[in-house]
């Protein structure tokens, strides 16, 4: 069914033999969607809670981050698209045992969290129809989904297109009642003026070190931008499309964060937010908006759906590049009519379940060890990604420069900084004991998946 993987050293792009459903719209829209979720909407009251104001230096600061992993992912994946994405340039830039490792890293930290999504959107569901009970929403939500990315991928586009569209225009919506009472245009608002980003303590009522503990806070809310990089290998265009995706989504992104932070600091005093409350429901009270707290809900439920769907789509796309390269059971390459991988879907979406019933019978125990497990791992993928990119970078320039349709600003010094910025986050997650549980539990499980991945080069190496 399948050739042997492709050697390591090899940078010609292999066929994928998954269909070409998706189109520019959504992975542009899938770009977007991705990463705004209940993270921004919910948890961004943390980090306003720490940082104050500065909460938007925060946010420029992790957004930038995030803006240089995804553009070094662009290039990467638009010189040479593949189904594992970030997961074959690592086995192409370091060898067998970087995309193994970044491979099922990234899946298990898809897969954990799914089930975070799935219990959050089942809690307000059950809200709203307390006769059905959480559990069977989880279910209903499990099952559409898992049919959803069974059928063609297009379905799947569709789904994530419309789901991304209503989240951003409900951010622009929010910016633009947002501006418009800070002029006071609003009936019953008056000019707000800049007296809550100077007062009450400055615009760094915490300090330097109140911005570091946002970026801490709210770093980690910009993951999910990697799965646009997954999608592309099933467009029609793969390079160009990666490249117009990624062009679009970090710009846009960045504006929606960073906008939203400073319309929220600016109509309301930082001290007033609690974290765990969304700041979005105290500005559209404080508004006048009715029924604030549920439209949020509905906003946050569409929010947790989408990543959900992403999710599965991005897991199932990764276990599946990872069995096409040997480094998962050859059995999920098995792919539909259409084009689909459905026992990786359903292998992703088994673990999903999984997850799910630890979070619904263990959720103090057994899984919040799962969820410390993932909670760096996307740091460590971010990591490997930038490797990856400084190894990959000089091989393209030499054997195919003309696929360097899209290209690294300022390379490499660039990727040097992001580097920098990541270790810069660890130290962060050391040295703060809320995050410190988080950083060594991840360690262990990436460890755990190194000394795998060192098992299995041992292996083959006698075996060859």
């Amino acid at each position: 069914m399948h050739d042997a993987p492709p050697a390591a050293d090899s940078l010609a792009a292999e066929k994928e033999p998954l269909s070409a459903g998706l189109k520019q719209r959504h992975l542009t829209m899938l770009g977007l969607g991705g990463v705004i979720g209940a993270g921004l909407f919910v948890g961004s009251g943390a980090g306003i809670a720490v940082a104050g104001p500065g909460i938007i230096v925060s946010y420029l600061i992790a957004g930038a981050l995030a803006m240089l992993v995804m553009r070094m992912l662009g290039e990467m994946s638009a010189a040479m698209p593949a189904s594992g994405a970030f997961s074959v340039h690592a086995e192409r830039a370091l060898g067998r045992w970087a995309g193994f490792t970044v491979g099922w890293l990234y899946w298990f930290l898809l897969v954990v969290v799914l089930a975070v999504e799935a219990t959050g959107a089942a809690q307000i569901a059950n809200g709203w129809v307390p006769g059905v009970p959480q559990w069977a929403w989880v279910l209903i939500f499990m099952v559409v989904f898992t049919a959803a990315n069974l059928s063609a991928v297009k379905n799947f586009g569709e789904f994530e297109f419309w789901f991304a569209a209503l989240k951003v225009g409900a951010i622009v919506l929010f910016l633009a009642l947002s501006l418009l009472a800070i002029f006071g245009v609003l009936p019953d608002t008056e000019a707000v003026g800049l007296s809550n980003l100077t007062g009450h303590g400055g615009f760094l009522p915490n300090g330097v070190s109140g911005v570091v503990s946002g970026v801490l806070a709210v770093v980690f809310a910009f993951g999910g931008l990697e799965v646009v990089t997954i999608a592309a290998a099933e467009s029609d265009d793969p390079a160009r499309a990666v490249g117009r995706a990624v062009r679009s989504a970090v710009w846009r992104i960045l504006f929606f964060y960073v906008g939203s932070m400073l319309v929220i600091v600016t109509l309301l005093p930082w001290s007033s937010m609690q974290p765990g409350k969304s700041p979005y429901v105290a500005v559209l009270d404080h508004i006048g908006i009715p029924g604030a707290g549920q439209i949020m809900n509905v906003v946050v439920f569409v929010a947790l759906l989408s990543a959900l769907n992403a999710n599965l789509y991005g897991s199932s796309r990764m276990v599946f590049s990872l069995a096409e390269r040997g480094e998962a059971p050859r059995a999920l390459l098995k792919v539909s009519g259409g084009g689909v991988p459905r026992r990786a879907v359903a292998a992703s979406v088994a673990f999903g379940f999984a997850s799910v019933i630890l979070n619904l019978e263990w959720p103090d125990s057994i899984f919040r060890y799962l969820l410390n497990a993932v909670g760096a791992v996307l740091l460590f993928v971010w990591g490997l990604i930038a490797v990856s990119q400084l190894r990959l970078r000089r091989r393209i320039e030499r054997e195919m420069p003309e696929r360097l349709a899209l290209k690294m600003w300022a390379f490499p010094y660039l990727t040097w900084v992001a580097l920098a910025g990541m270790a810069g986050v660890l130290v962060l997650m050391i040295t703060d004991e809320g995050a410190r549980p988080q950083l060594l539990w991840s360690a262990a499980a990436t460890g755990a998946v190194l000394a795998v991945a060192w098992v299995r080069e041992l292996r083959l190496r006698r075996a060859g």
